[in-house]
């Protein structure tokens, strides 16, 4: 696997590819230091991204500067992932900008809502963050829930915030300055 640490508007993320695809995604929020650490773990090396890879550093770039970007056709190497995470992402790749769903939602689709603990472990898993969009999952309650990223719960908020998500708000009263 390949690596690269770029800068964005948010802070510098890290990403690893593979011949398949995109295969790891760090957000911002560690030192450059541990982020370096991060990205190459497992004998992960420095690279120098090929033009799809290049690509896909362009759209998080501007997804950081507030435009609505989609990730859902971004090629990724998920071999060490497994079948069940994968039904997991693959359901999270139809949840599109400023849309969110709820980890029930994801386990009723999943075909048994008991399995919501198991879909939130699976977002916690998530090698690629953003690109599977994992901070579009939000508690029953609306609320934002965990999330496993460096700044916790307060770094998925920053995120929905750019797509115009403010979760725990009931609908329609954001229209209303409620």
């Amino acid at each position: 696997m390949e690596t690269m640490i770029f800068d964005t508007a948010l802070g510098a993320f890290g990403i690893g590819w593979t011949e398949a695809g995109v295969a790891r995604l760090q957000l911002p929020g560690l030192a450059r230091d541990a982020l370096h650490q991060r990205i190459n773990r497992d004998g992960a090396v420095p690279g120098e991204p090929n033009r799809a890879v290049a690509a896909v550093i362009d759209r998080i770039e501007d997804y950081a500067e507030g435009e609505a970007v989609d990730f859902s056709d971004v090629p990724l190497d998920l071999q060490a992932v497994s079948d069940f995470n994968r039904r997991c992402y693959a359901l999270l790749l139809q949840i599109g900008w400023g849309a969110t769903t709820s980890y029930g939602a994801l386990a009723r689709q999943l075909g048994d809502v008991g399995l919501s603990r198991a879909v939130g472990a699976a977002m916690g898993a998530n090698p690629v963050p953003l690109i599977i969009p994992c901070h579009r999952v939000l508690a029953s309650d609306g609320k934002a829930g965990g999330f496993s990223a460096p700044g916790g719960a307060e770094a998925k908020r920053r995120m929905l915030a750019l797509e115009g998500v403010e979760p725990g708000v009931p609908a329609g009263q954001l229209g209303f300055g409620f």
